[in-house]
């Protein structure tokens, strides 16, 4: 069978018209704040995207670009602004421990990413509600949360199994172990029941949900594993390497493998439709109505 080709824009598109319906109802419009204090282009156009996005769906975003060392109280500010509904910081900032300091400096009650720690504790622990009620879901990082989305319209998640064990038997690397997307993201498709390889440049680790813990929640292991060791075996392979000189090998891919790529560059090679069954190219897309979204529900806490 030949290669199906799927675009980010065919899964947000199911997205896009429910927020924006949603919004138009609205006698305020949210309004999300991005904080750009790096040099990265690829953070700028993820921005200027943002800002056309969010536009089309009636949501108010504003760009503010400032010297890194001005971070803490610019975000401050915001948390104490009540015009500001949303928070969002383009990391990497300082591209060490200093980052995870400023994400824990966001509101939780405007934290668009999800990566505040109280957020982060449930996405570990596999609890996905703020409260005993369960009426309001936990903020999941807005990548992370695009890829699950992504594998889920493609047919990878499998519903007839029950809830929390969509993945089961499905084996997946995770070529990245970013504490903002790669990372959140292996956590996830563990908790769901899937093995997970998280590939990193130093090691291999796995991400499995341990039936016997007293949260249903993963555990990881150490492992000597190298890529060629694991990736054959993957019905599913997941890069989000930020370099253009990385590639994917084609040779060790499973055939009729589902590739799908998050980096702002191509990690496949040209020849991976020749043995995948499913490629997907980019998620951004997906990854910007996960943004709306993720601020539609904050503004509707805090209404």
């Amino acid at each position: 069978m030949p290669c199906k080709v799927v675009l980010a824009a065919e899964v947000a598109s199911n997205y896009t018209s429910e927020i924006k319906s949603e919004v138009s109802q609205k006698d305020t419009r949210p309004k999300l704040v991005g904080f750009l204090a790096n040099d990265d282009p690829y953070a700028e156009k993820y921005a200027q995207s943002s800002s056309k996005h969010l536009a089309e769906a009636g949501l108010d975003f504003e760009l503010r670009q400032i010297p890194r060392e001005e971070l803490e109280a610019a975000l401050k500010d915001a948390n104490e602004d009540p015009s500001v509904s949303g928070i969002l910081v383009y990391y990497p900032v300082y591209g060490d421990d200093r980052d995870q300091k400023l994400q824990d400096m966001v509101d939780p009650t405007k934290d668009v990413e999800g990566l505040n720690v109280v957020y982060n504790g449930k996405l570990y622990s596999n609890d996905r509600y703020l409260d005993d009620e369960k009426t309001r879901k936990a903020i999941l990082p807005c990548t992370p949360l695009a890829v699950v989305k992504v594998l889920d319209h493609i047919g990878v998640y499998d519903h007839s199994l029950p809830y929390g064990d969509h993945l089961r038997g499905k084996t997946i690397a995770v070529v990245n172990r970013s504490e903002v997307v790669g990372r959140p993201l292996a956590a996830l498709l563990a908790n769901d029941g899937a093995k997970v390889y998280s590939i990193d440049i130093n090691d291999i680790q796995i991400f499995a949900r341990d039936a016997a813990a007293s949260i249903n929640s993963h555990t990881t292991t150490m492992t000597a594993f190298k890529p060629e060791d694991v990736i054959p075996e993957c019905d599913v392979v997941i890069t989000g390497v930020p370099a253009a000189m990385y590639k994917m090998p084609t040779s060790l891919l499973k055939p009729g493998v589902v590739a799908v790529n998050f980096a702002s560059v191509r990690n496949f090679e040209p020849e991976v439709k020749d043995i995948a069954s499913i490629y997907v190219p980019s998620v951004g897309k997906v990854t910007v109505s996960m943004l709306q979204r993720n601020l539609l529900r904050l503004f509707n806490y805090q209404q």
